[in-house]
């Protein structure tokens, strides 16, 4: 190697080093905060409300939507915003609405950072009337100190966490994201998802419940209802202590599916290349079949039928 070569190797490789040291040197004098690196900057709004109010429809973009417990009677709306992208609140006809406003120009919307806009509205815990969140990216979060008529969520990117419980129909539309679901009670469940993790704890649902994904898992916990549907692209479906008193009606293309202590009047269950095992709480007319996989199942003829189809998978269930 050339000498000249060889200095400017040792050159090169001294400035970044020195480039490394500098940059460490200023984020530990940040104290690590990489949000203070964002362009535009942030700020925090704080809107407080007045005027009385039952139902909630918040529509935003890129906003986290957060629903927290406040510590007395006030209700307070925070908006996490930069300039030109800022958040009308107002109550009209006793709808509380948070609704997103962009005045930006065109090259205001270059951005870049690791700050994440936020609304976060604190209210007091209990019942309210009709919930309504769209977003475009943002996760949503939703405690259990709340109930609702009615609960309706459309997300293109984020992940949903609903505790809270609807005395109505909750409604949950997503593309990417996972959908997270614990200690909820609904008149009926309508949950689809493109994307992402379906996951279900100690739901009671008095009416059906429906779930659609395309590629993603689903897990079921202790889950009681009267119809349960769930149709499911690639992805496997796992069901523990799931009690269905009507119809369980399941499809999924490549996914396997597992049962745990479930139970239904009647069971259909279609997989293209998926197994179907596991237990159920009472005995069953099995119809069984598949084309190239085992079929074990009990040779119960009492009960309500239960219907498995599979073209190259295994059927193994049991009766518990």
């Amino acid at each position: 190697m050339r000498k000249s070569t060889r200095l400017w190797l040792i050159v090169a490789g001294t400035l970044v080093v020195l480039g490394l040291l500098i940059c460490l040197g200023a984020m530990a004098t940040m104290k690590w905060d990489f949000s203070l690196l964002s362009f535009p900057k942030h700020t925090l709004n704080t809107h407080q409300i007045t005027e009385a109010f039952t139902d909630i429809s918040i529509s935003t973009r890129t906003s986290d939507v957060v629903l927290v417990p406040s510590d007395g009677d006030g209700v307070t709306v925070e908006c996490y915003e930069s300039k030109g992208l800022s958040h009308t609140v107002s109550v009209e006809d006793g709808v509380l609405t948070v609704k997103l406003s962009d005045t930006r120009k065109w090259y205001e919307r270059l951005s870049f950072g690791f700050a994440r806009p936020k609304v976060t509205v604190s209210l007091p815990a209990g019942e309210w009337g009709a919930l309504g969140i769209s977003l475009s990216t943002g996760d949503v979060t939703l405690p259990e100190h709340f109930s609702f008529d009615s609960v309706t969520l459309q997300a293109s990117t984020g992940d949903v966490d609903l505790r809270a419980s609807s005395r109505g129909a909750v409604k949950i539309t997503a593309s990417t994201g996972d959908l997270s679901l614990t200690g909820v009670g609904a008149a009926s469940l309508e949950l689809s998802v493109s994307t992402g993790k379906i996951q279900l704890s100690q739901v009671r649902c008095t009416g059906n419940l429906s779930m659609s994904a395309s590629t993603g898992k689903a897990i079921l916990t202790d889950v009681t209802c009267n119809n349960l549907t769930s149709k499911a692209d690639t992805g496997d479906l796992l069901m523990t202590e799931v009690i269905a008193s009507g119809t369980v009606t399941l499809e999924t293309d490549t996914g396997d599916v597992t049962l745990a202590g479930c139970d239904a009047a009647e069971l259909f269950i279609t997989t293209d290349t998926g197994d179907v095992r596991g237990t159920l709480k009472s005995d069953k007319v099995f119809l069984a079949r598949t084309d190239t996989g085992h079929v074990d199942v009990p040779k119960t003829v009492t009960g309500g039928r239960c219907e498995i189809t599979t073209d190259t998978g295994d059927i193994r269930l049991s009766v518990e």
